[in-house]
């Protein structure tokens, strides 16, 4: 029996309604995710998985293009080896998990399950690294990380996640600072390109900069109801790293020297950031880059002869353009799977009925606008690929980049003073806020403590706003994004 067409549709909140609900809604509707007996960890489904599997592929391939190769590091870090580089552990001692007990036996030295791998690459590093000749060298691994947060969201913030983390080591300063400049930019580049997602790049302030970093470049995206996201981090550790763990090359002049080195990464929750950029009342809207189905052919009146026979047709002619595809030929309705596939996201459903056929054309539904079209069938269906082609790879995706940066900016704020903060955001509801600042801590935390929202970046791309700092109209040395952040 053919299920009810609306109930999908119906079991998701409305953003405007209830905006958390309605990304719950989401994650668990478009079967992302289940929720385990863990507090905070999550099942990660297949379909959830396969974007993410997607995600890992294109940055990999950017990766290994810069130069860089894939290793793995233990899951355990030894609470000795954590405590050499004091700034660090303490940033992260909060959200630390800890082994205590190997089978019956307590052990001596307590163990971190890793939060983050500094550590154990400085100790790698220490044992393969003795001259100029050993550098650069350029790792990143594909892991999962254990942080005992207390607030938990799928995706967003998780007691373990899915991530890549980069992490080299140079010779000099100047080629470390390039090597984190770069790979922000792989970031800022895979977002834009891959997931239709406009992001400011910038510099954290040292309030904000990773534990142990002398400097940390971010990129932040935001989301549709006005909240900063912080979608990837690179950071240059300059040679702390170095000198706490006693790492030191020859160089050609034949003097012992401390190298220098960055780590850079990104997780899941940028499959959260595709929910929160994209996603609509009905469901998730994914960027074709990224979806595990790319194009579904719906067969209208499937029973009829020949109707499957040409829905199987062109799937083979997409596929045969790399496009993946699924044909629904499941007992269910068709307006049944129209709600499916909305709710999962698919950026384009075609639909082949037999009238269809005997006009030699099909009909074809793009998810982020809602347009329908009719795609011809003639020249050998080369029209028609051609047709989905175009749609995938370049219509979609810059018009999904297109209304994404233009909610952004209609967002976004200029302002001069903390009143006009207040104001914007009363008026407007959340965004980014674009204003000026001194570069004291104590202004920064005025900031937040006054108007709601914190610093997000100090943008590469600056603008001068006034010359006043907007929190004590002392001299601005530059212009800050702040927000109020997932």
């Amino acid at each position: 029996m053919a299920k009810d067409n609306k109930k999908l549709v119906e079991a998701i909140t409305s953003m405007d309604e209830d905006f958390a609900k309605w990304y719950t809604d989401i994650v668990k509707k478009a079967e992302l995710i289940e929720y385990t007996s863990v507090k905070g960890c999550m099942v990660i489904r297949p379909y959830g998985y396969a974007i993410w599997e997607n995600m890992q592929r294109i940055l990999d391939g950017m990766f290994k293009a810069t130069g860089h190769e894939n290793v793995c590091m233990p899951m355990f870090i030894p609470e000795s080896l954590l405590q050499k580089e004091k700034d660090h552990v303490e940033g992260f001692a909060p959200e630390v998990a800890w082994v205590t007990h190997g089978g019956s036996e307590k052990l001596e030295d307590r163990l971190c399950v890793r939060p983050t791998s500094e550590t154990l690459f400085c100790e790698h590093y220490a044992n393969i690294v003795h001259s100029y000749r050993d550098l650069p060298k350029l790792y990143n691994q594909w892991v999962s990380v254990v942080r005992w947060e207390k607030t938990t969201r799928p995706f967003l913030r998780s007691r373990e996640f899915l991530w890549q983390e980069g992490h080299t080591i140079h010779a000099t300063a100047e080629e470390a600072i390039v090597e984190t400049e770069k790979m922000l930019n792989v970031y800022a580049e895979f977002c834009e390109k891959s997931l239709a997602m406009p992001v400011i790049k910038g510099r954290k302030t040292d309030s904000d900069k990773f534990a142990g970093a002398e400097a940390t470049y971010a990129i932040e995206a935001l989301m549709h109801d006005g909240k900063a996201l912080q979608a990837g981090t690179s950071h240059y550790f300059g040679d702390g790293f170095a000198k706490a763990f006693e790492i030191m090359y020859t160089d050609k002049e034949n003097k012992k020297v401390y190298p220098h080195q960055t780590s850079w990464g990104v997780t899941t929750r940028l499959i959260g950031a595709i929910i929160m950029t994209h996603g609509d009342d009905n469901g998730l809207v994914l960027p074709p880059a990224v979806a595990p189905i790319q194009a579904v052919i719906v067969p209208v009146q499937q029973f009829k002869e020949g109707v499957l026979d040409k829905a199987n047709e062109l799937a083979e002619k997409l596929k045969a353009a790399g496009i993946r595809v699924k044909v629904d030929d499941s007992d269910n309705s068709p307006g049944w799977k129209f709600a499916e596939y909305e709710m999962k996201g698919v950026p384009v459903r075609i639909e082949i009925g037999p009238r269809d056929i005997e006009n030699n054309q099909c009909m074809c539904a793009l998810r982020y606008s809602g347009e329908k079209r009719t795609v011809s069938l003639e020249n050998g269906l080369e029209l028609f690929k051609n047709a989905v082609v175009e749609m995938l790879e370049e219509e979609i995706p810059e018009g999904m980049f297109k209304k994404a940066a233009e909610n952004r900016e209609k967002h976004t704020y200029k302002c001069t003073t903390m009143e006009e903060i207040t104001k914007a955001l009363e008026e407007n509801g959340d965004g980014f806020v674009k204003a000026m600042w001194c570069g004291d801590e104590e202004c920064e935390d005025k900031v937040k403590e006054a108007t709601g929202v914190g610093s997000r970046c100090i943008p590469f791309e600056q603008e001068e706003l006034s010359d006043k700092c907007v929190c004590c109209g002392k001299p601005a040395k530059q212009m800050v994004y702040w927000g109020k952040a997932y």
